[in-house]
């Protein structure tokens, strides 16, 4: 969908540095009428005329994704960086979400007619990132689109009966946890079974929406390209047998993938007797750090089992890096990571393309 005219009005790229410095400050804070006002201000007041609506929506939009989504970005990395702490991030993300509701609220009577279809936004099944999916949804009400907005961790049986009731065009899926393709594989299939051509966005996808593909769905990479894809209409599914993910990702049929994903506990545990014999400052450690030390082990392990699955191991090393980077932040040793790689490999090495990525991640390290 191309809006009309006034919709892209250009805007310097600096245009909105201030309020964002400005934004930044209120979340930190903890001051949703401050962060509010910041918002209202940036929308500025549209000129009289017939254009004025237009102006209102294209306002509006560049408030969304150039203002309120940079800045919930910086709130990520502050907290990848233990800047600020988990409570923090949780309050600033809830006063993000209070500004994409005032943002709303101020264009409702902006909003175009007639409707320019239907569709459903919903984070899949696991993820609680809800606020990129609401950025996306308020960006095709401004559009001209009806949205369906369901919001965070929809199981997908609620998510086809709820598009197949109400008419859906088309269902948006989003998700920003790699951990979750294999649900949002499911998720696609089941709606592509029901008819339901969909739309994925959000970093669990990949850069350029390469684990999408291959699961039948188009990829969009940010809102702006999902309300331009809907525009020129998605291509129609041509559906398969739900259940069967080895139809979309052949290499699925070695079985390395459900092996390690149904050893996954038993992996966990005995990687971290290994990590504890091979790391002694460990045994300092408080109950407290033990168990975030339990937590990392599963997340690599649960990254290990959808490289395997989506078969890249790139999407392993990533997560490695971050991982790396993160406990460096937070000034723990990111070598602490190879006792566990070395372990993996050693309890894996049967297994061709696991042995693989985890020599890949153990190089990077």
């Amino acid at each position: 969908m191309t809006g009309d005219k006034d919709t892209h009005l250009p805007a310097s790229a600096s245009a909105l540095t201030e309020p964002r410095e400005r934004l930044w400050q209120a979340l930190g804070d903890g001051d949703e009428t401050r962060a509010v006002a910041v918002v209202r201000d940036a929308l500025g007041t549209a000129g009289p005329g017939p254009s004025a609506a237009g102006q209102l929506r294209a306002a509006a939009e560049r408030v969304l994704l150039e203002l309120i989504a940079p800045v919930q970005e910086r709130v990520g990395r502050a907290w990848a960086a233990d800047e600020i702490t988990v409570a923090r991030e949780h309050a600033a993300t809830a006063i993000s979400e209070r500004c994409v509701a005032a943002v709303a609220d101020a264009t409702a009577a902006a909003r175009r007619v007639p409707c320019a279809g239907r569709v459903l936004v919903a984070c899949v099944d696991g993820e609680w990132h809800a606020l990129p999916a609401r950025l996306v949804s308020e960006v095709l009400r401004l559009r001209g689109w009806r949205v369906d907005h369901l919001g965070a961790h929809v199981p997908t049986g609620h998510l086809v009966e709820h598009a197949r009731s109400t008419g859906t065009q088309a269902v948006l899926l989003s998700s920003s946890i790699p951990t979750l393709l294999p649900g949002a594989h499911n998720a696609i299939s089941a709606c592509r079974s029901a008819g339901l051509p969909v739309l994925a966005g959000g970093a669990a996808f990949g850069e350029r929406g390469e684990y999408a593909r291959p699961m039948r769905a188009a990829w969009a990479k940010d809102a702006a390209d999902a309300a331009a894809l809907l525009g020129r209409g998605l291509e129609p599914p041509t559906a398969h047998p739900v259940g069967l993910p080895d139809l979309d990702l052949p290499h699925l049929a070695d079985q390395e993938y459900t092996m390690v994903r149904r050893s996954r506990h038993q992996l966990v545990r005995r990687t971290l007797a290994d990590v504890e014999a091979g790391f002694p400052e460990m045994r300092r450690y408080s109950d407290y750090q033990h168990e975030r030390t339990v937590e990392d082990i599963d997340f690599i392990v649960g990254h290990l089992a959808t490289a395997l699955y989506v078969d890249d191991p790139a999407l392993f090393t990533r997560f490695i890096r971050w991982t790396a980077d993160v406990l460096a932040a937070r000034d723990v040793p990111p070598r602490c990571l190879i006792p566990a790689l070395e372990s993996l490999l050693g309890q894996l090495k049967d297994f061709p393309r696991v042995a693989g990525v985890l020599t890949a991640a153990r190089d990077v390290l």
